[in-house]
């Protein structure tokens, strides 16, 4: 009961005295903005959703970043050499790299960071002990601990098993983000509310599902274009919300800086059905709307060794052609989500990824004349003969299904829509227990390999992503040559013809390419949207 009570007046004491800074120092800049769910955590090892990424990445650096254009620039390592068979990669290091200051480091000072930090770090993705959700990182590349080497204080190795191009921009993942033995080991599971990195912001306060604040690092080694030091503001306070429509109430009042996505149930008072921000708002913040690698689509099971493949009228290739062409995605985007993405009638990889070309993969398009000629030559002339089918989904997402349900009973196929729990219909798409299912997919880099390799053999369930159990030799052929392919122009090739592969075959139905829509309010400046929807506030000034 003290310890309780201790903490309440510590908490009390704290926002007492952050207050009375901002109200004595109105000079400060603090960035405020609000999370609609709790964090996770705050380690790292474990920085897998939208919300604990967007933390992490203030608090932490890994050995390489991105750009607003999604290409790999130096952060922590300043070059870096490849060798010649792809295989081994060295890294040498800044070394004005600091850990943010703490009680467990020598007089509570920030140490240099090494070479062995990156060995331990990444030995930590790999560790069974620690069970972080980013194992896969390194998972089938790396033999085992040894693949990480020190070979002084400011050079850094790694070995991989066999070539992976994407290599490089797959470490700038958040899990590869680097962390200090001493203080990992002191807190141990209590890392996760304890971080300490070497990014621009250093943690200072996490009251779960209230408020985190983060304060400005002055030892952040990173300056602008003109040796300015970042970051800017001074500090970032988040409130944690999970009511979007009085979230958005806070923001119109001024009390957040900075709001992500336009929820339906206030979509039509901010956009038009063009998209673009109806008169009530006009001026009065800042809208900007950008790509965001993420593929909404539906897939369909065609492995035929499964037995609900066997009598599904989905089994015939013509007849998820003729799904294909049946949709109607303009409508869809513009009626449902006020113009919120794009129609992906150009592969399953999306808009704004590196290498994506309209010109060169050819998708479906609108064409239900083309989409009745195919049912009938399946055998199912205006859908007659043919077998309800169920399309499932879960309930965020009913509107979406709801609507392709109503354009394939105009070519006649006949579907009913079957809506379970997000968490229960991916655990049926990860045992391939439903055959025509919604899904998503959400760039983990920024590389076409990430979308292709949804349909590679060797990653059908359980094993891996391929939850439509799509199996052709030669593009498994295709996937592990572009492996060996060090120029990029020529992967993108490959990447082609494997995306025109997956469409012919039509095991999935590409429905649109996201967008990211990002709030800000006027006085805020810097704030890059990149199609990662990463957010990065070292660059960010509030006026």
């Amino acid at each position: 009961m003290r310890t309780i009570k201790l903490n309440i007046f510590c908490f009390c004491c704290f926002i007492i005295l952050f207050s009375c800074k901002e109200n004595q120092h109105n000079n400060k800049k603090v960035f405020n903005i609000n999370l609609d769910q709790n964090l996770t955590s705050l380690d790292p090892a474990f920085a897998r959703n939208q919300n604990a990424i967007w933390m992490m990445n203030q608090i932490f650096n890994g050995l390489v970043q991105i750009d607003s254009a999604l290409n790999t620039i130096p952060c922590i390592a300043k070059t870096w050499q490849i060798s010649n068979d792809g295989l081994v990669y060295t890294f040498n290091l800044r070394n004005d790299v600091f850990f943010q200051d703490d009680a467990l480091f020598k007089n509570g000072k920030g140490r240099k960071v090494v070479a062995e930090d990156f060995v331990y770090s990444f030995n930590r993705l790999i560790d069974p002990k620690v069970a972080s959700s980013g194992g896969w990182i390194f998972s089938d590349k790396v033999k085992d601990a040894s693949s990480f080497i020190a070979l002084n204080d400011s050079t850094f190795q790694i070995k991989l098993l066999k070539p992976f191009p994407t290599f490089i921009s797959l470490l700038t993942a958040q899990y590869c983000f680097v962390v200090p033995k001493e203080v990992v080991e002191h807190y141990g599971k209590d890392f996760r509310n304890h971080p300490v990195g070497t990014g621009p912001f250093k943690f200072k306060y996490w009251k779960e599902d209230e408020v985190l604040v983060l304060l400005k690092n002055d030892n952040y080694f990173e300056k602008d274009s003109t040796g300015h030091k970042l970051p800017y503001l001074d500090a970032v306070k988040v409130s944690f919300i999970n009511d979007k429509q009085s979230a958005f109430m806070n923001f119109l009042k001024k009390d957040l800086d900075f709001f992500n996505s336009v929820d339906g149930s206030y979509r039509d008072d901010i956009l038009t059905k063009s998209g673009k921000m109806t008169s009530k708002y006009k001026n009065k913040f800042q809208l900007i709307k950008g790509p965001y690698l993420c593929t909404e689509y539906v897939g369909i099971l065609v492995d035929p060794d499964k037995e609900i493949v066997k009598n599904s009228p989905l089994r015939f290739k013509k007849v998820r052609q003729a799904i294909n062409y049946a949709i109607d995605r303009e409508k869809l985007i513009k009626y449902l989500r006020n113009s919120i993405g794009t129609p992906a009638t150009s592969g399953f990889i999306p808009r704004g990824m590196p290498g994506f070309d309209s010109t060169k993969v050819k998708g479906y398009d609108y064409n239900p004349a083309l989409a009745a000629k195919l049912l009938a030559e399946a055998g199912y002339p205006n859908g007659k003969g043919m077998p309800t089918i169920k399309l499932s989904t879960s309930t965020t997402y009913k509107d979406l299904i709801e609507f392709i349900q109503g354009e394939l009973a105009n070519i006649g196929i006949k579907a009913k829509v079957d809506v379970s729990p997000s968490a229960s219909l991916r655990d049926l798409m990860a045992k391939n227990e439903v055959v025509f299912f919604r899904g998503s997919w959400i760039a983990d880099y920024a590389d076409g390999e990430n979308y292709l390799s949804v349909f590679y053999s060797k990653n059908k369930v359980p094993f891996g992503p391929n939850y439509t159990g799509y199996f052709n030799k030669e593009f498994d052929r295709l996937f592990e040559q572009s492996y060996y392919e060090n120029n990029p122009q020529k992967r993108f090739e490959l990447y082609h013809k494997m995306d025109n592969m997956v469409l012919e075959h039509a095991s999935v139905v590409p429905i649109l390419y996201d967008q990211s829509v990002v709030m800000l309010q006027n006085n805020i400046s810097g704030y890059n949207n990149n199609p990662l929807s990463l957010m990065i506030l070292k660059g960010v000034k509030k006026d």
